[in-house]
């Protein structure tokens, strides 16, 4: 590859001091786990922005960086700042956030997302994700006049989830997030949540021959693709037990079609989740049901304030109305494959055993070294060095050109060839500035 030149970052002092402020003021430092500095490259990550504009993030000292890590936790599918969502979004602050009434725009979206899916009747909206799948949960107990739930994946923090590791605290560790420590979830709820792996269907079938379902609840995809009969089962499994089949779509949901994943995959469940994508970073989460799920909210207390305000759901409209006129999902699993092949062609060059996974718009990496995670960290050291926010991970959004992606595979092959002679040499932690990034969630001190 040709020489580039490397732009030149000044040591983000104002950022960092401001983490080591959060530490004292906010338990954890951030609200959000996945934006701790320690799960990428601790004393080193700028945890804090000053502004951000398509694919490109600015710290408190300045410093601008591409982007090329997890786009708003996955929030941001057309980039930061849209000009025409963030119009939408002034143009609902211009005419009332909140009132006594409801906004009209509630309506429109809840019409739009049941014209998009041909087996839903009825919508109810909430603002974070994991509230979403909660509120989804709750109805489909209140169906089902049962409690316990079999799920597969990553699903939030609300008890019903961490319920999981009551009994074990291993219980959730193949899904996303390993060491959640269930402190302060009822123990009473020991037992009504219950894990299967992906393509596993024979654990849910155990898990249905042991227990009255309340909810089947999974995400519709992360890492590897379904095989053959494996929805179809489920499918049949939710049918059986009269339990609602839940796909949470928030991690999937708006990235290779307009719509869920689900959608792709012929699976017609009873609900499906969506938050992070829908709004393009406004706040905003929808949950699509079929009406004897959904009915259920008029049974079953599910009311709060601010899933009455304005921005969300016209974020969410002015969202879904781009990314189908765009086809932004057209462009951004043609970026994803991009990033993939330099990946891996970049690895095989300098000899890192190095493991692509997940769908062509949200790919990720795992280098099959015992120090691997040593050798993560140092790649998000040395690209941050180079002007970019990186991880093992990418949330591809439609602010990505493919110049960008260009640029971008120049400095991975630059750095890959780094860490592959520090594999080699058994040198990597020795090369680091700081400590080795977290793997799961653990006290700060």
């Amino acid at each position: 590859m040709d020489e580039k030149s490397e732009p030149t970052h000044k040591q983000p002092t104002k950022t960092l001091d401001q983490y080591e402020r959060a530490k004292q003021v906010i338990p954890g430092a951030t609200q959000l786990l996945s934006k701790r500095a320690e799960l990428f490259a601790p004393d080193q990550w700028p945890a804090y922005y000053t502004k951000a504009d398509g694919a490109t993030v600015t710290d408190m000292d300045g410093n601008e960086y591409v982007d090329m890590s997890y786009m708003g936790i996955g929030s941001c599918v057309l980039g930061y700042g849209d000009e025409d969502i963030d119009a939408a979004a002034r143009s609902a602050i211009d005419s009332g956030v909140m009132s006594t009434l409801n906004p009209p725009e509630e309506v429109e979206l809840a019409e739009t997302l049941v014209e998009m899916h041909d087996w839903a009747d009825m919508v109810r909206f909430g603002r974070p994700g994991g509230e979403a799948v909660s509120i989804a949960v709750r109805l489909a107990r209140a169906y089902s006049g049962d409690e316990t739930v079999a799920f597969c994946g990553y699903h939030g923090w609300h008890d019903w989830y961490l319920a999981a590791n009551l009994e074990t605290e291993t219980n959730l560790e193949d899904h996303l997030l390993p060491g959640l420590n269930p402190k302060g979830v009822p123990q009473s709820l020991e037992g009504t949540s219950i894990p299967f792996h992906y393509n596993q269907v024979d654990e849910l079938e155990e898990i249905a021959s042991e227990n009255d379902l309340g909810a089947i609840v999974m995400e519709p995809i992360r890492n590897e693709q379904p095989e053959d009969g494996f929805f179809d089962r489920v499918r049949e499994i939710a049918n059986e037990q009269d339990a609602p089949l839940i796909i949470d779509e928030i991690t999937a949901g708006f990235r290779e079609n307009a719509g869920g994943y689900h959608q792709k995959l012929g699976v017609k469940p009873d609900v499906a989740v969506y938050g992070k994508a829908l709004g393009n970073g406004y706040p905003i989460s929808a949950i699509v049901g079929r009406k004897h799920v959904m009915d259920q909210a008029q049974e079953s207390f599910v009311s709060s304030t601010f899933w009455t305000e304005r921005i969300g759901p016209t974020a969410a409209l002015a969202t879904i109305e781009k990314y189908r006129s765009e086809n932004v999902h057209e462009h951004m699993v043609e970026i994803g494959r991009s990033v993939i092949e330099g990946w891996e062609n970049a690895a095989e060059e300098h000899g890192i055993p190095l493991h692509t996974s997940g769908i062509d718009p949200l790919p990720h990496f795992s280098i099959d070294h015992e120090d691997g995670q040593a050798a993560k960290t140092l790649f998000i050291q040395e690209m941050l060095d180079k002007g970019y926010l990186t991880t093992n991970s990418l949330y591809v959004s439609y602010a990505h050109t493919p110049e960008m992606i260009t640029e971008y595979l120049h400095a991975v092959d630059s750095v890959f060839e780094t860490i592959g002679t520090a594999l080699n040499e058994g040198s990597v932690r020795q090369h680091l500035n700081g400590p080795v990034a977290h793997t799961k969630f653990k006290r700060l001190n």
